[in-house]
């Protein structure tokens, strides 16, 4: 078997809010991809926080497990660069190359890719990245895999006139129409005869409530991915997925041996209709962004359960990044609202997570239920936080968490 090229493009911090997800953000060239490709519609992401959520999906492994437990420019690392996936395509003679943003490591050396066309510690420019990505797709030799990151939708969203939280919205659509403007040039630049694209987030939008929360606001991602293997055709699949599966997939695209680590699941039966879902639960956590916040959650199709594992009873203001809507959002009472410290909510009647049924009667054999199934999930990842609060390692750099900003 010819072995695929592998393109990830992914960026910072725009969860779903694209325009084949239906949001009212045109993004010509993503959706050109998901009507060529294959369409995941309910994707998550393992951590709603930059590095773990990236460590996630490239070890293959739920966050803690990797190691990354906060920010890799905070002072994070992770237990074994090994485990990242450029490492066992090199093993199947893959050439990996980045070009832009990763998160996984403080330096780009530490991961281990074989060429660095272009560094976000030598600029941020999205232009950079772009152009060093064509040049390589214009004369790179098969099989490889180049990962192609960008800063956009990261915060500051580019300057529009429009006032406070509109302001903020319009910078962000502004934001990632330069997004998908660069995505575009990169896929023009692909030979898609024998490519695999996987074009995807870390995590949800920078708004308060959304980035480092454990609603579908924070952990739900775009995923879009086409190519060979049954990767084509305008496919829509709703069934649910995380981030942890795109490792073991690839795996089995290959044809290579699964390596011992990986927890995910391979997508293949849903591409071939074998099967109605591969997952009946997925998991999601944080532990630190800016400040310490520990929280874990499950989520089925039906119900979702979160459960912080602190004793605050507020919001945790320096992990919601500044801007206007978190002035809005403090200037109109929220640092004083009370974050309860489980929450359970009917994702059925109640897609928005506002409505929490901790203490509904009609709820408690789904609570009991999550609450056991939880508990059960982090003894067997040997989740740290069953051994009480994470420390944070030596030399990092933590916020209080109750600073207003990081």
């Amino acid at each position: 078997m010819k072995r695929p090229n592998i393109l990830y493009l992914h960026a910072h911090d725009t969860g779903r809010w694209v325009q084949p997800y239906g949001y009212a953000v045109p993004t010509p060239h993503l959706q050109r991809l998901a009507e060529e490709g294959v369409l995941f519609r309910q994707a998550f992401c393992a951590a709603p926080t930059c590095s773990p959520s990236r460590a996630a999906l490239l070890t293959g492994q739920w966050a803690h497990r990797t190691g990354m437990l906060g920010l890799a420019h905070r002072g994070f690392a992770l237990n074994d660069c090994r485990q990242h996936l450029v490492h066992t395509l090199r093993q199947h003679g893959y050439l990996t190359a980045l070009a832009g943003i990763q998160h996984e490591a403080a330096t780009d050396d530490a991961i281990g890719y074989d060429r660095v066309l272009a560094s976000k510690f030598r600029s941020r420019r999205a232009d950079d990245f772009t152009r060093a990505a064509c040049d390589f797709l214009a004369g790179a030799p098969g099989p490889f895999f180049l990962s192609v990151g960008y800063a956009e939708t990261h915060r500051p969203f580019p300057p529009v006139d429009a006032p406070g939280p509109d302001q903020d919205r319009a910078g962000f659509a502004a934001s990632v129409g330069v997004l998908d403007r660069h995505i575009g040039v990169v896929l023009n630049a692909v030979n898609p005869d024998n490519t695999l694209i996987i074009c995807t987030t870390d995590h949800g939008p920078a708004f308060p409530g959304m980035k480092c929360n454990l609603t579908d606001h924070g952990l739900g991602v775009m995923l879009i991915m086409r190519g060979p293997g049954g990767f084509a055709g305008g496919k829509v699949i709703d069934a649910m997925i995380s981030q942890i599966d795109i490792f073991p997939t690839l795996c089995e695209l290959l044809e290579i041996e699964r390596p011992a680590w990986l927890q995910g699941r391979s997508m293949f039966p849903l591409l071939r209709g074998t099967a109605p879902s591969v997952r009946e639960e997925l998991f999601g956590e944080v532990n630190y962004h800016a400040a310490y916040e520990p929280q874990r959650c499950i989520r089925t199709p039906h119900w979702k359960y979160i459960r912080r594992f602190d004793d605050r009873a507020r919001a945790v203001l320096p992990n919601v990044d500044p801007g206007p809507s978190k002035s809005f959002w403090m200037e109109h009472g929220w640092p004083a609202l009370p974050h309860p410290p489980e929450m359970l909510f009917d994702l059925e009647l109640d897609p928005n997570e506002t409505n929490n049924l901790v203490a509904a009667p009609h709820a408690q054999p789904a609570l009991a239920d999550l609450r056991a199934r939880l508990e059960r999930w982090m003894r067997e990842t040997d989740d740290p936080l069953l051994r009480g609060p994470v420390p944070a390692p030596p030399g990092s750099q933590v916020t209080d968490p109750d600073a207003i900003d990081p």
